[in-house]
């Protein structure tokens, strides 16, 4: 899975605070990810979050 420093993830399962959305601070064998209402951040193992991702939002960067 193709998952980059930057992205937000739409998790299936939500975070205590209510949120599923969070963002990709580290990827590697682990991902640090940081809950987009309360900040909270979190490191995961790969496989674990891997199974858990709904969608993958990326934002296109334009080229000046």
């Amino acid at each position: 899975m193709d998952v980059r420093i930057g992205d937000i993830l739409v998790m299936k399962k939500p975070h205590p605070c209510g949120s599923n959305e969070f963002e990709v601070l580290r990827s590697g064998m682990d991902f640090k990810i940081k809950c987009r209402k309360c900040s909270h951040e979190v490191m995961v193992p790969r496989v674990k979050a891997e199974k858990n991702i709904k969608k993958i939002i990326r934002e296109e960067k334009a080229n000046d």
